[in-house]
């Protein structure tokens, strides 16, 4: 028997290795057993935003800060890894698309093996997050959709892949290259193909599909499916049986053609009423399928058009620029319409939905209007400020009247009886569709009189228009905290700021140390040494600390943030230190005293004229 090993993946440069974002928007290659490849930073509070309850880890959240520092901190601080590990419905992300051009607000020019790093790294944080029966979006083109498939292979197993959405996002086209790219690719995976697929919603039937149930011979039991065929091209002999119509005449299928039903089912149908032989009892039969007894919708369909979903240029015209006529909108927005259909077969109202590349906030938006909970997180704080709080404001306020805030629905008054709704929308684009294909040209009517006949058709479609929000909700504006490492010639260590300052000085009083600064340690009682942290003390952080105590010392360790296993590491290491959260008390007295201190240097340099940008 031959022996195979190894497996198909893809490989790039660097792949072993990890990036650290830089708050200026870059990337810094480090080896996965660098301290700070593994921090943990603190979310801190910046403002809420309309109504938000006592509990900030379970409001919504919109989170200034690199994607992969907001990630980890929501997996790993004990406040918010309750509340999302696992328990996320639906992830949409829509990164950097890497095709080589600058935008206004992002660049969109990774060199290729630190953009698939990028991805690698935040799918596999949003993995762990996700519930069981939950699933994520990623929406790309076709620069990099066939990179990123094989890393969401990968991760999530390709049993689990789902399908990819086709969307329309440009009904126009361009002259100017040599090929007129409009679509885009959404990328469906689940966590868990079995389980999400019991979960996944159906789509609700549009008018035009809903049209096509009629009730011509006043059936009691409702509307039932016109046009349906009685006959199929596959099937066996006991499928070519002779069916006496009302008429008296006898009729087989064609030749090489079969019944859709079997003699049972035929004559169950008909006993019970259910055949229709045409109005004129002369018909091939049609065993009616009512509308009441089908599914309450339809399953999803992989090509969105732009006419069901919107478009870039809907999205960024018709919606953002009036909303926001003061800010340059994004360069491709994704329509509310397209989220909301991600959301519509992905959730419930209710579940939480998060998005990790959340720009201009369409996301949030859309899950504010439909009733679902939004954690999402952006990277650039001068697009959190100019473009994604003002618009959630806006949604909150009732003062968004674009996107899905409402919908025109038809009301089928003024058609003439036994039209129904949206079939003269139907014809009318029937009509110019065979006009403009030059198929009229015989029956002697000219452009007018079809400009004339389309605009009458589509008169007729009366419709109302249905307001679906009206404001109301809020979320909770919170920022990824600084680095607690500095690094220096090649040598990470614990920063100044984090180990230092009032914060130390307040801990070692309440804790009776004499307050001794001599980094990393700020006291000294005995053989027993005070380190404060201003960040979440785990692993790494307890191994830099043991390293710089002396020979049978002892370290007593306060940090804002504890994770669990940094407790156990510090015993092995130093028996008899001890690792303590510092009291809430003490903690939001520093936090007062900080940002007095910052407002009192904000009104200084504004009254020495000094720049503060």
């Amino acid at each position: 028997m031959p022996r195979y090993e190894g497996r198909l993946e893809l490989t790039w440069t660097n792949k072993d290795q990890c990036l650290l974002a830089h708050d200026d928007g870059s990337y810094e290659w480090l080896p996965t057993s660098d301290y700070r490849v593994a921090e943990v930073r603190l979310l801190g509070d910046v403002q809420p935003v309309g109504d938000v309850g006592k509990r900030r880890a379970a409001d919504n959240l919109l989170i200034e800060g690199d994607a992969l520092h907001g990630l980890t901190s929501l997996i790993k601080l004990p406040e918010f890894r309750r509340e999302y590990v696992g328990k996320v419905k639906l992830a949409y992300l829509d990164p950097p698309f890497n095709t080589g051009q600058a935008f206004e607000q992002y660049d969109d020019a990774l060199e290729h093996s630190v953009w698939l790093t990028m991805m690698r790294d935040r799918l596999s944080q949003v993995y762990e997050l996700l519930s069981d029966d939950g699933s994520v979006w990623v929406h790309l083109d076709d620069v990099e959709a066939p990179y990123c498939r094989a890393i969401l292979d990968d991760i999530f197993g390709r049993q689990n892949f789902v399908g990819t959405f086709v969307w329309e996002k440009d009904q126009g086209r361009r002259n100017d290259t040599d090929v007129s790219t409009v679509h885009d690719y959404i990328i469906l995976f689940a966590k868990n193909r079995a389980r999400w697929k019991g979960i996944r919603n159906l789509l609700p039937r549009s008018a035009q599909q809903i049209s096509r149930y009629r009730n011509p011979d006043n059936d009691a039991r409702g509307p039932w499916l016109q046009g349906a065929d009685s006959t199929a091209k596959s099937g066996n002999e006991d499928s070519r049986f002779e069916v006496e119509l009302p008429s008296g005449r006898k009729v087989r299928p064609p030749s090489g053609v079969y019944w859709r039903f079997t003699p049972v089912t035929f004559k169950a149908a008909l006993d019970e009423g259910r055949v229709y032989f045409g109005a004129d009892g002369d018909g091939m039969p049609i065993i009616k399928r009512y509308l009441t007894d089908v599914q309450d919708g339809v399953v999803p369909r992989t090509w969105w058009p732009a006419a069901e979903v919107g478009s870039n240029m809907g999205a960024k015209r018709d919606h953002l620029r009036r909303l926001l006529p003061e800010v340059t909108p994004f360069a491709t927005p994704k329509p509310e319409p397209l989220i909301e259909r991600i959301l519509q077969i992905g959730t419930n109202p209710g579940d939480v939905v998060l998005d990790c590349f959340v720009g201009s906030g369409t996301t949030a938006a859309v899950a504010l209007k439909t009733g679902r909970r939004f954690v999402v997180i952006e990277r650039s704080p001068d697009t959190v400020i100019s473009h994604t709080i003002p618009r959630l404001r806006k949604v909150i306020a009732g003062e968004d009247p674009g996107g899905i805030t409402s919908i025109r629905v038809p009301t089928g008054e003024g058609l003439p009886e036994g039209v129904k709704t949206g079939e003269a929308n139907t014809a009318a684009k029937v009509i110019k569709k065979l006009y403009d294909a030059d198929r009229l040209a015989d029956v002697g009517l000219d452009e007018k009189t079809i400009e004339a006949l389309v605009r009458t058709l589509k008169g007729a479609e009366k419709t109302r228009t249905e307001t679906r929000w009206s404001g109301g909700g809020g979320f909770r504006h919170l920022r990824v905290g600084p680095s607690m490492f500095e690094e220096d010639g090649g040598i990470v260590f614990l920063s100044d700021r984090m180990t230092n300052g009032l914060l130390a000085e307040a801990t070692a009083a309440q804790l009776g140390f004499d307050y001794e600064v001599e980094a990393p340690f700020v006291g000294r009682k005995g053989r027993a040494r005070l380190a404060v942290i201003d960040g979440v003390v785990n692993e790494g952080v307890i191994k830099l600390l043991v390293v710089a105590l002396a020979a049978g010392e002892r370290v007593v360790v306060c940090g804002t943030g504890i994770d669990p296993d940094a407790r156990t590491l510090l015993r092995e290491l130093a028996p008899g230190s001890t690792l303590r959260k510092i009291p809430a008390a003490l903690l939001d007295r520093y936090r007062a005293s900080e940002a007095a201190a910052r407002a009192a240097k904000v009104r200084a340099g504004e009254s020495t004229g000094e720049s503060r940008d």
